[in-house]
């Protein structure tokens, strides 16, 4: 029999509830519009309901613990695999992100011109439910069978609706992607056998591995696994060049989601599963850690800065900030692995929300080409308010949830000698994004426009954003702002956890562990 409070019913139906609307949707050919979009909105919005709700009643007391767990039989109970669900102070977050991208993701795609549109959100809808199951999963197993499931979908809709270049794309990304499933599948099931843990359970894993660590040797060589496997599939550097590609030729909902969640999946494994399991191993690959992410900073921040495609500006972009998460993560303390968290929340927000506006200025302009664009701002006001809004984001301005991710993880390299030479490097990749950030605002919205672009601005064929896509943009960016004023939403819960996954930094100072300060309680204190 399994066990469950009434709280865990919430969390399953978070999962099945975009299933099941998929389902309809897959033979929904002969809905009318009114009906796929009810159907759709019960899909899309029901996790981000429920995410909201279990954030609501979250207790972050619970460290070590789950909350809301359930764990029901499989049948594969012979070998250790149950459907053990539960979130945790570092899960939360990220659940709840599937959740908000997803619902930002689906409204637009509802409203979009797609043709076989049935089939278009049905298979979204699939994706967020592999994404919602992803980071609700104790369950090692399931965590890995929920991100396979969501990444099918991902194939498809590139191949089907996908633009100019969708087949090489989906080819390499199928290749790179497998390819790192593949190695982290390896991994885990080694560190599984390697354990001699009963079930694939991540409590069971690590009681048994607190109590009987992996001799040095074993530890690096899982550790190994899991990294270049993860790596890969978080597009680490040099195994980068499927995820511009692909989120150049992918539909809207597909990047949004797959840039914005999707990819985070191998960042919360390496958080959550290697780092704490497999602490030995992480000091050996420490020096690897560093300088690839220093690679996604430096060389692929240059790179981006001689694109002049939006959307391949964009998924360079993605690839090199995930470059900052991997060097909170290589820290190996409290507060680098509480900014990685809070960096990979913030940038799935900012990066959903630039390629949805991406997509807006196409179907004003008709060109993702930056360099025929220019003086878009006089036509469409709001869009171009938006997109500075962010790039701000994305660059890391104050205000914005970006800002403590980034800030976090340099007080973390600042704080031990041995990463403080880091400090420097890293910072170059900020002026870096505000270069290539900047340059295009200029060039969409306030450079002189060109000649043939002349035209179109003067056909009265261009429109502000309609209500259909502020909506989203709104919900993304208040989210960001959100996350900006009030990063202890998430960090206390982090905060917590992580203390509990790494003792070794129990006894830090406590101004040495993410205890963000409130910028509202800070301005009281100053004004009394």
């Amino acid at each position: 029999m399994g066990h469950y409070d009434t709280t865990s019913f919430f969390l399953l139906a978070a999962i099945l509830a975009p299933l099941c609307a998929g389902v309809v949707l897959l033979f929904g050919g002969r809905f009318n519009i009114v009906t796929l979009r009810a159907v759709g909105a019960f899909g899309f919005g029901w996790p981000l309901i429920i995410g909201l709700l279990l954030y609501s009643l979250f207790q972050p007391s619970l460290t070590g613990e789950y909350n809301f767990e359930m764990r029901l039989p499989t049948g594969l109970e012979g070998v250790g695999i149950f459907l053990h669900l539960g979130l945790n102070g570092i899960s939360m977050p990220l659940f709840l992100l599937a959740g908000t991208v997803g619902f930002a993701a689906g409204l637009y795609a509802m409203y979009s011109q797609a043709e076989r549109l049935h089939l278009y959100l049905a298979l979204l809808l699939f994706m967020l439910g592999g994404l919602m199951g992803t980071f609700a999963s104790v369950d090692v197993f399931f965590f890995y069978f929920f991100h396979e499931f969501a990444l099918i979908p991902t194939f498809i809709m590139i191949g089907v609706w996908g633009g100019a270049g969708k087949r090489s794309a989906a080819i390499e990304m199928t290749i790179y992607l497998t390819l790192g499933a593949l190695l982290s599948l390896l991994g885990l099931i080694a560190l599984y056998v390697k354990s001699g843990a009963p079930s694939f359970s991540l409590l069971e894993l690590r009681n048994y591995l607190v109590a009987q660590p992996l001799s040095e040797t074993i530890q690096s060589n899982v550790f190994a696994l899991l990294l270049f496997g993860f790596g890969i599939l978080v597009s680490l550097f040099p195994f980068h060049s499927w995820a511009p590609k692909g989120y150049a030729v992918a539909p809207s909902g597909a990047a949004m989601l797959h840039a914005g969640v999707l990819k985070k999946f191998g960042l919360y494994g390496l958080l959550q599963i290697a780092a704490p399991l497999l602490p030995s191993g992480a000091a050996h690959w420490f020096p690897w850690i560093v300088w690839l992410a220093l690679g996604n900073i430096l060389i692929i921040g240059l790179v981006t800065m001689a694109q002049k495609d939006l959307k391949m500006m964009l998924g360079y972009s993605s690839v090199m900030h995930m470059g900052y998460a991997f060097l909170g993560i290589a820290t190996f303390s409290v507060v680098g692995m509480g900014g990685a968290l809070l960096m990979m929340v913030a940038h799935g927000l900012s990066v959903a929300l630039l390629f949805m506006l991406a997509t807006c200025i196409y179907h004003r302009s008709g060109t993702f080409d930056m360099s025929a664009m220019g003086g878009l701002a006089t036509k469409a006001p709001v869009l171009s308010a938006c997109f500075v809004a962010a790039i701000m984001a994305s660059v890391g301005l104050p205000g914005f949830g970006n800002f403590w991710g980034e800030f976090t993880i340099f007080t973390a390299l600042a704080q031990a000698d041995l990463t403080r030479w880091i400090v420097a490097p890293a910072a170059v990749g900020i002026i870096i994004s505000a270069i290539y950030g900047l340059r295009a605002v200029a060039n969409i919205f306030f450079g002189k426009p060109q000649q043939a672009f002349v035209e179109r601005l003067s056909s009265g064929e261009i429109v502000d954003l309609r209500g259909f896509e502020k909506l989203p943009t709104a919900i993304l960016i208040v989210a960001l702002v959100l996350i900006g004023l009030f990063p202890r939403l998430f960090s206390d819960y982090a905060n917590l956890e992580l203390v509990e996954l790494y003792p070794a930094e129990s006894s830090l100072p406590q101004h040495q562990m993410l205890a963000l300060p409130d910028p509202v309680d800070v301005h009281t204190e100053a004004t009394h």
